[in-house]
């Protein structure tokens, strides 16, 4: 994956002009020496550290490779951050100047303040907040529900993508451990087990493979899960990886659904579980068929869906009342690994990024868990790795 190199030099040209700002501005303002050496010899090593970035590998390498590659990125736009909002508000508290007046220190010092305030948060959100488990407690109320899944409890989680975990399975255990507490009927997983490459799943089969739940746990595949952030040298390698990766998921005891139907069974009652493959939104790739997993939708009964990407709920099934399912179950949008107070900038590409959903007619009901790990960017700033618990409840 080649950079465009003119935006690449603007951005170069940016970085080295805000640290040119800042390590005047402390010549000018501190007595002492060594703030200014500080910021000099740290914009030095950001330096190096972003070149090195852009002469590594970005797609065709081992996932070593790329956890490395994440967080040098990481690192460096943390500390570049910190320095804009320093340098825009600093900039704002010397507006006086331009009237002959003195500039408004306290501001200045505002922003100091927040820029290492935003620095400290980031890593926050990296080192501790990724790592701490939130179990959300959700009932869902399903007209026609069969009587013997009235109380029913399923545990969702979703959205993993071990390969920012390298080897390192202590999340992933405390994470399997924490969703076994819960003593559900039912245990799903709604897709995004990987990064880029089933290589990355094999040391995290033994956590996963302790799941346990009386009716089993059940998967789907999401869009990283195909191998499409990958080069392969052909066809027949993209196809082995993802047939691995399939494998892997049975030798873990998971029951992977690939456009079908699997019927729950409580006494005499039952209720449809359909997971369909990745179906979602532009530039999302479509792989799933959910008439090909269930062909009579409008039937009588109760069906829980199992999608990757909640615009398959948006576009097609909620509002129509042809298509009789009751629940829907996604992942994907990690609430953009950021939220706040209930608010998440997730909202503005997804209206449905987190949380339980209905349609105007309150037919079809949505839950999207804000998954467990991290991609892109290894930090979660609120958006606390998710497990929740469903609780199934008949209105008749």
């Amino acid at each position: 994956m080649r950079l465009p190199l003119l935006p690449l030099f603007v951005f170069l040209f940016v970085n080295i002009a805000v640290d040119t700002y800042i390590y005047k501005a402390l010549k000018r303002r501190c007595r002492q020496l060594w703030p200014s050496r500080v910021q000099l010899w740290s914009a030095i090593l950001l330096f190096l550290l972003i070149l090195t970035v852009i002469c590594m590998p970005k797609r065709n390498c081992a996932p070593s490779v790329l956890l490395a590659t994440m967080w040098m990125l990481f690192t460096y736009i943390s500390g570049y951050v910190s320095k804009y909002i320093f340098v825009i508000i600093d900039l704002i508290a010397k507006i006086p100047v331009l009237f002959r007046r003195k500039r408004l220190k306290w501001l200045s010092t505002t922003g100091a303040v927040a820029g290492f305030a935003v620095f400290f948060t980031l890593w926050w959100g990296a080192l501790i907040n990724r790592f701490t488990i939130d179990v959300k407690e959700v009932t869902v109320e399903i007209p026609g529900l069969p009587k013997a899944f009235d109380g029913y409890r399923i545990a969702q989680f979703s959205d993993m993508h071990v390969g920012t975990f390298g080897s390192d399975t202590t999340f992933v255990a405390k994470f399997v451990d924490r969703i076994n507490s819960l003593h559900p009927d039912l245990i799903v997983f709604t897709g995004d087990i990987v990064n880029s490459k089933t290589d990355e799943l094999p040391p995290h089969t033994s956590p996963f493979s302790r799941l346990t739940a009386p009716d089993g746990v059940y998967s789907i595949l999401g869009n990283h899960d195909y191998g499409d952030y990958s080069n392969w040298p052909s066809a027949a390698a993209k196809q082995a990886n993802l047939d691995r990766l399939k494998d892997l998921q049975k030798s873990m005891g998971w029951r992977l659904l690939l456009n079908e139907t699997e019927m729950l069974r409580q006494g005499n009652d039952s209720v449809a579980l359909i997971g369909v493959e990745n179906i979602g939104d532009p530039p999302f790739k479509v792989y799933g068929s959910l008439i090909k997993a269930y062909p009579q939708l409008s039937d009588s009964v109760t069906k829980i869906l199992l999608t990757h990407n909640p615009a398959h709920w948006v576009d097609s099934i909620a509002d129509h009342p042809s298509q009789r399912v009751a629940l829907s179950l996604s992942g994907h949008t990690h609430a953009m690994q950021i939220e706040m107070l209930g608010w998440s900038p997730a909202k503005y590409r997804y209206p449905t990024w987190g949380g339980l959903y209905k349609d105007s007619d309150n037919q079809h009901q949505l839950y999207v868990n804000i998954g467990g790990g991290t991609v892109g960017f290894p930090a979660r700033i609120g958006a606390t790795p998710e497990i929740t618990l469903i609780t199934l409840k008949s209105t008749n």
